[in-house]
C-alpha cells in the first residue's frame, strides 16, 4: 500500500508512529498532537501540485481519541491530482521521528518546569507565619501574662543555623530552659560552644519580656546541672526600647550600605551593659579591619573546602518556602537574600561552591558594613557561653531599637586553630573570642521561622 504525505510530511516507514497509537499510550500529549494536527492542515486536503482536491478530505476520527484521517467524498470528481490517484483505504497518519522527539521534549520540559513551581511554591505565605509568631503577647483573664508567651518571646531570639536548640520546662513560679541536644551541630559546634550561647540569647529575650510584664528575675546558671533556671517574682512592668526590638530583631546577611553610624547612636551601642567576664571589642583601626577580613576569608576556606561542614549546612539551609513551612527552623533563602530553587537545585550549587568565592562574598559584606565587634569571655565554659548569649542578644537589640541591622561572621571562631590566631591577631589577651559581629544599615529581610510553642515545652506546671 502506498505512503501518502501528511500535509507534505514523509512518514517515517521503519518507525511505525501512528497518531493514534501516540494518543492511547501518551494521553499527556493530546494537547501537542491536536496544535500538529492544525499545523499541517485540517479540511481541504492539499495535492502534489498545491491545487486543493475536493474529493480527498481532513475528517475526525473518534475512534483514536481524537485523531484524524483522509477520506474519500465519493460524490467528488477525481481531480486528477496525485492523492486521487493514489489514495487507497484510510490509513492512520504517523509522526516521524523528530516531531516525536520534539513532543516528548515539550511535555519533559512542562513537566520539569511544573515540578519546580510545585517545589518552590511561591502562592505559600510564609511571611503570614512569622508574623504571628511576633505578634504582640495575649493576656489571661486576670490581665497578665501567661509563661507560654515569654516562652514565645524567648524563641525569637538567635541560633546557630536557626536551630532553635531548646525546651522549656513551665513551673509554678520558674521556667528550667534547658538545651536540646537533638538539634546540635556536630560538626560546625562540635562542643556545643555555639548551642549554650543560642539558650543566652534566649534567656535574654526570656528576661526583657519578664521584665515587661511585671516580673523580676533571678538566673541560676548550669554549673552544676544542664541547664539554667529562671525564677519569677512579682515586680513593676517596665517595657523599654529593646522590648520592642524583640519581634523585629533579625540576622540580616545582605550587604549593608556602608554609611557610618551616628555618632551619639555608636556611644549608645557601646555603652550596652556586660555580664561578667564578657567583654565587647569594637574594630575600629583599619589594620584590625584588615586583619578581621582576612580570617574572614580563611575561616571560610577552611570550612567550605570541609565536605562534612558543606553537608551539615545543607541540611539546615531550607531553599524554599515550600521547605521552611515544613519544617519552621533552619536557613530559608529568602532569609539571606538568596532566590528560592528546587531542593536539587540548591544542593547542586551549594556543593559546587569554591570556597574562594565564598570567602570573597562574605569580605565584602564585611567591609559594607558601618563597624565590627567582637564579643569575647575570660573564660571558655557554659556559664560564659550563655553569658556571651545574654551579652549578643542585648547587643543586637539595642542595635534593632537604633534602626541598625546586624549579622553573624562566626568563621573565625568555628575553626578551632583559627580562633587563637584571630585572638592573639586583635590583641585580645586572654579574652576568648566566641562572636564576630557586623552592623551598619540595610534593607530588611523576610523574617525566619519559628516553631509553634507548644513545640518547644516539655512539660507544663501550674501557671
Amino acid at each position: 500500500m502506498a505512503e501518502h504525505q501528511l500535509g507534505g510530511i514523509e512518514p517515517l516507514k521503519e518507525c511505525g508512529l501512528h497518531l493514534g497509537a501516540v494518543r492511547r499510550m501518551f494521553p499527556m500529549i493530546g494537547l501537542a498532537m491536536t496544535v500538529l494536527s492544525k499545523r499541517h492542515g485540517r479540511g481541504k486536503n492539499k495535492s502534489g501540485d498545491g491545487q486543493g482536491c475536493d474529493r480527498v478530505k481532513w475528517f475526525p476520527h473518534s475512534a483514536y481519541l481524537g485523531c484524524h484521517r483522509y477520506e474519500v467524498d465519493p460524490m467528488a470528481a477525481n481531480c486528477g491530482s496525485e492523492h486521487c490517484q493514489l489514495m487507497g483505504p484510510p490509513q492512520k497518519p504517523t509522526l516521524t521521528r523528530w516531531q516525536f522527539l520534539g513532543i516528548l521534549a515539550s511535555v519533559g520540559i512542562t513537566a520539569s518546569a511544573g515540578y519546580t513551581l510545585y517545589d518552590v511554591a511561591p502562592w505559600l505565605n510564609d511571611d503570614e507565619y512569622a508574623g504571628q509568631n511576633r505578634r504582640p503577647w495575649l493576656k489571661d483573664v486576670r490581665g497578665s501574662v501567661p509563661q507560654r508567651e515569654l516562652v514565645r518571646y524567648a524563641t525569637l531570639a538567635a541560633s546557630g543555623h536557626n536551630t532553635q536548640p531548646w525546651k522549656f520546662d513551665l513551673h509554678e513560679n520558674a521556667i528550667d530552659l534547658h538545651p536540646d541536644f537533638t538539634r546540635r551541630l556536630p560538626v560546625v559546634d562540635p562542643v556545643d560552644r555555639e548551642l549554650w550561647i543560642s539558650l543566652g540569647c534566649a534567656l535574654e529575650n526570656l528576661i526583657v519580656a519578664a521584665r515587661a510584664s511585671g516580673l523580676d528575675t533571678e538566673i541560676r546558671y548550669p554549673e552544676s546541672v544542664d541547664f539554667i533556671r529562671i525564677r519569677l517574682t512579682p515586680g513593676t512592668p517596665r517595657i523599654d526600647a529593646l522590648f520592642e526590638a524583640v519581634a523585629l530583631r533579625q540576622n540580616t546577611r545582605s550587604t549593608f550600605d556602608g554609611r557610618m553610624i551616628n555618632p551619639s547612636d555608636f556611644e549608645r551601642v557601646q555603652a550596652v551593659p556586660l555580664e561578667p567576664g564578657i567583654v565587647l571589642r569594637f574594630v575600629s583601626a583599619p589594620g584590625d579591619w584588615n586583619t578581621v577580613a582576612e580570617y574572614v576569608a580563611t575561616g571560610n576556606i577552611s570550612q567550605f573546602a570541609d565536605r562534612a561542614f558543606v553537608a551539615e549546612l545543607m541540611q539546615w539551609v531550607r531553599f524554599n518556602r515550600r521547605e521552611a513551612l515544613a519544617t519552621l527552623d533552619g536557613l530559608h533563602s529568602r532569609c539571606s537574600g538568596e532566590p528560592e530553587v528546587p531542593r536539587w537545585l540548591g544542593q547542586m550549587v551549594l556543593s559546587g561552591m569554591r570556597p574562594e568565592k565564598q570567602a570573597r562574598t562574605d569580605v565584602a559584606k564585611l567591609r559594607s558594613s558601618s563597624g565590627v565587634v567582637v564579643v569575647g569571655s575570660s573564660t571558655d565554659d557554659k556559664i560564659a557561653w550563655v553569658r556571651t548569649g545574654q551579652v549578643y542578644e542585648r547587643l543586637a537589640l539595642t542595635l534593632t531599637s537604633l534602626n541598625i541591622k546586624s549579622a553573624f561572621l562566626n568563621q573565625p571562631m568555628e575553626v578551632p586553630d583559627i580562633r587563637r590566631q584571630f585572638s592573639s591577631a586583635l590583641g585580645m589577651g586572654l579574652a576568648l573570642p566566641q562572636l564576630l559581629v557586623r552592623f551598619g544599615y540595610a534593607d530588611g529581610l523576610p523574617q525566619s521561622l519559628r516553631r509553634p510553642v507548644e513545640d518547644v515545652i516539655i512539660s507544663s506546671g501550674k501557671e
